[in-house]
C-alpha cells in the first residue's frame, strides 16, 4: 500500500479510507512500507502511527510491513521494535547495495528470522537491491520455520518455485498476473491492484476458477493500466493515479517526486475505460479465518 502524505505529513485518515477501500474491494490484506510505501523514508514513529491508524478503522485487513535495510542487526532492531504492533508478517529483501554471496544472504535471513516469531516473506527484488537470490537460495531458507513464503518478480523464476513447490511463490510482477493465476498460484503482492483492485481480485478468482477467456479478457483490459503505472518511477504513477481518483493528494516524500502531466493525462484516459464494476459473486472464495501467505490472496 501506498503511504499517502499532505504537507509532507503522513495522511491517517487517507490511509483508513484506501484500507477500507481495498478491503471492500476484497483484497486479502496490505504491505506497509514496501518499496511502493516509501518505506524507507519514513520514521519508526510515523510507521506505527499509520499502523495503528488503519487498526482503529475496524474490521481492518492483516497487515504485513515492509522490513529491509543494508546492516542486519538494524533491521533486526527495527523488527523488534515493530513487533510491538502485532503484524500478520514481514515482507524482507536482502541487503541493499551490497551484492552479498549467497552465503551472506542466507546469514541475513537467519538473524532476522532469530529477530522474531512472526512469518517472514522473502523479497528478491534485483533491480532494488542489486543482488539475485537463487532458487536454491530460496528453498534453503524455507526450511526455517518462520520462513513461509517469497515474493518474485522474475517470471520465469516464479514459475520454477510454483512448480518446484518448496516453497509458497507470490507474484510480485504485475505482468505475469495471470500467467501466475492460471498455473496455479496462490497470491500476489501487485502495486498496480492500487487502482481498481475489484478488477484484480476478479481477474484472480476466474483465472483460478478455471474461467479462461473471461480471466484474459479482463488481463486485456487491465494491461494499458499496468503499463502505465510502470511508466515512472513507482510509486509516483501510483499515487496521481490515485488523486485522479480523488482518494489521496498527490504527494512523496523527496527525493521522490510526482508522475508527470503528461502521464497523468494518458492515466485518466486508461482509468475511464476500464470495465465498470460488476458483481463477483459467481466467481468468489471462503476467505480464510486467519491469514496464510500460502492462501489465495491479492495483497497490496
Amino acid at each position: 500500500m501506498v503511504t499517502p502524505l499532505r504537507q509532507a505529513r503522513v495522511d491517517f485518515p487517507a490511509a483508513q479510507r484506501l484500507a477500507r477501500h481495498y478491503r471492500d474491494a476484497g483484497v486479502s490484506g496490505l504491505v506497509l512500507f514496501g518499496s511502493t510505501g516509501e518505506g524507507n523514508l519514513l520514521t519508526l514513529t510515523e510507521k506505527i502511527e499509520m499502523i495503528q491508524a488503519i487498526r482503529d478503522d475496524t474490521p481492518a485487513l492483516p497487515i504485513m510491513l515492509g522490513a529491509g535495510g543494508v546492516d542486519t542487526g538494524g533491521v533486526a532492531a527495527a523488527i523488534r521494535r515493530l513487533d510491538a504492533t502485532h503484524p500478520a508478517g514481514y515482507l524482507v529483501p536482502p541487503p541493499y547495495y551490497l551484492c552479498p554471496s549467497q552465503a551472506g544472504i542466507i546469514w541475513h535471513y537467519r538473524r532476522i528470522a532469530w529477530a522474531t516469531d512472526r512469518p517472514l516473506v522473502l523479497y528478491n527484488i534485483p533491480k532494488r537491491t542489486g543482488v539475485q537470490m537463487t532458487v536454491e537460495t530460496m528453498e534453503a531458507l524455507a526450511t526455517c520455520p518462520t520462513i513461509v513464503a517469497v515474493k518474485e518478480c522474475h517470471p520465469a523464476v516464479l514459475q520454477t518455485l510454483r512448480r518446484r513447490g518448496r516453497i509458497t511463490a507470490l507474484c510480485g510482477e504485475d505482468k505475469a498476473l495471470l500467467a501466475h493465476f492460471s498455473d496455479g498460484g496462490l497470491g500476489a503482492i501487485p502495486a498496480s491492484a492500487h487502482v481498481r483492485p475489484d478488477l484484480f481480485v476478479r481477474m484472480m478468482r476466474l483465472a483460478q476458477t478455471g474461467q479462461a477467456e473471461a480471466a484474459r479478457e479482463l488481463h486485456d483490459a487491465l494491461s494499458p493500466l499496468v503499463r502505465l503505472l510502470f511508466a515512472e518511477p513507482n510509486p509516483a504513477p501510483v499515487k496521481k493515479a490515485l488523486a485522479l481518483q480523488g482518494m489521496i493528494d498527490d504527494e512523496l516524500r523527496m527525493p521522490l517526486t510526482p508522475a508527470s502531466r503528461a502521464l497523468a493525462a494518458r492515466l485518466r484516459k486508461v482509468i475511464a475505460r476500464l470495465p465498470a464494476p460488476a458483481d463477483t459473486a459467481a466467481c468468489e472464495q471462503p476467505r480464510a479465518a486467519g491469514y496464510s501467505a500460502a492462501a489465495s490472496s491479492v495483497n497490496i
